[in-house]
């Protein structure tokens, strides 16, 4: 009697250096040349957004400045992005993939898993693999990594062992091997404080943390700590989920107003605090959002909603009350308004969304980053308002306005929407 297989088939495909082998795609010029994709290339502190693996080779890497990067590599090629490019040839890229299964799931511009369970009666997995993989580079030039594994987290893990070009099994049976030595920081799910977290409990690699007990774990680590100690033992029961990436979640808050808004400028406080309400609920998620739209409701209970979408996902209070400023100033026609709201669609989990950092805006964005989170930690430890950004200039709708009413309204909804709709 034939044996029954059970067994999962899961492929993770991971574009190699893919913004920088799109150019050589295009440039074929530029293959076999260290080459650097990188916002504000015509000054010194432009930042590298990614490079070629010959830049690599010689000490290039994501973050460093520009003229770091020409230091370590003096015959360097530095290109800005063209996000519309690298759009292009990730729809051909998941064309292709589309022509094994129909179970795929879209993790990123450059990266997605494939269940090949069912998929392979005339391939073995491995010649498969080597298939899609030498079909990506002689049809669209394109050079990817794949893993082979029984399940979502092992194929992420085996396709970052071999690159370029690298095609890698990991099995369960192998985990002791080829998983286990592996330092934690490594180990897919675990960032930075994670790592500190873990390295109080003396745990420094993949096969420490498959060693502890797991209530031990838990007990640092709560939920996430008991879904990696799973991880490190190879068991990941999600599904390839096709319909994960078309599934867009919203978060929005509202306030109905003691009395009715006459004046743009009361109309901006609320939408300050609005903003610094849904940053919190966006943070308390972990989620990033690419679309914010704006409710207003008049006292005659009419109810209007704009909205405005964009490619960088965005989080933070400031460009939340940006955005729902400008879209109040355009659309608001004077009436006395009676209710307020800001609503994030189109969420995202923030640990899959690949920030498309613009020619002008990676510097900037990557300082204020650094500046919120200090100011996010003294907030917590002396409170919500100690400190706050400065705010420049009384009216620009780029900061607000400068004098706060303090008011302190309640929300009256916090939604979390799941739509069937996609993209």
């Amino acid at each position: 009697m034939k044996k029954t297989k059970t067994a999962r088939i899961i492929f993770h495909v991971d574009m190699n250096s893919f913004y920088a082998s799109v150019e050589c795609s295009i440039n074929p010029d530029l293959r076999g040349k260290p080459l650097a994709i990188a916002g504000n290339v015509e000054e010194r502190r432009g930042i590298v957004v990614t490079s070629s693996y010959e830049a690599r080779a010689q000490g290039v890497h994501t973050t460093m400045t520009v003229w770091e990067a020409k230091q370590k590599c003096p015959g360097l090629i530095v290109m800005p992005p063209s996000f519309e490019r690298y759009r292009t040839a990730s729809r051909k890229m998941f064309n292709l993939l589309s022509e094994y299964t129909d179970l795929i799931e879209p993790i990123s511009i450059d990266e997605g898993y494939m269940d090949v369970t069912e998929r392979y009666s005339d391939h073995s997995p491995i010649e498969m693999a080597e298939e899609i993989q030498n079909r990506l580079m002689n049809e669209l030039h394109l050079p990817c990594s794949i893993g082979i594994a029984p399940n979502k987290f092992l194929a992420k893990m085996a396709s970052d062992m071999k690159k370029p070009l690298g095609i890698t099994i990991l099995r369960k049976r192998e985990l002791p091997g080829k998983l286990w030595p592996l330092p934690i920081e490594e180990m897919h799910g675990v960032g930075k404080k994670t790592m500190e977290k873990f390295h109080k409990m003396n745990i420094y690699t993949i096969g420490d943390l498959a060693s502890r007990d797991l209530q031990e774990v838990k007990l640092h680590l709560g939920k996430n700590g008991e879904k990696l100690w799973n991880r490190s033992k190879g068991i990941d029961d999600r599904p390839v989920d096709p319909e994960a990436s078309n599934e867009f979640k919203s978060v929005g808050t509202s306030t109905t107003l003691p009395e009715d808004i006459v004046q743009i400028d009361e109309a901006a406080n609320v939408l300050k605090e609005l903003s610094q309400s849904l940053e919190q609920r966006l943070k308390r998620k972990k989620v990033v959002t690419t679309s914010v739209q704006l409710t207003i409701r008049y006292a005659d209970r009419k109810t209007i909603t704009r909205s405005q979408t964009f490619s960088n996902p965005i989080q933070q209070k400031e460009e939340l009350f940006k955005i729902s400023n400008n879209l109040f100033k355009e659309h608001w026609d004077e009436r006395p308004v009676r209710l307020l709201g800001i609503t994030a669609t189109q969420v995202i989990d923030k640990s899959n969304a690949t920030r498309q950092l613009d020619l002008f805006s990676y510097k900037e964005h990557t300082k204020d980053e650094q500046l919120f989170e200090t100011l996010e930690r003294i907030n917590r430890r002396y409170g919500e308002q100690s400190i706050q950004k400065g705010i420049e200039k009384k009216g620009d709708v780029s900061h607000g306005n400068e004098n706060e009413t303090g008011r302190n309204e309640e929300v009256d909804r916090e939604g979390i929407n799941r739509q069937g709709r996609k993209r």
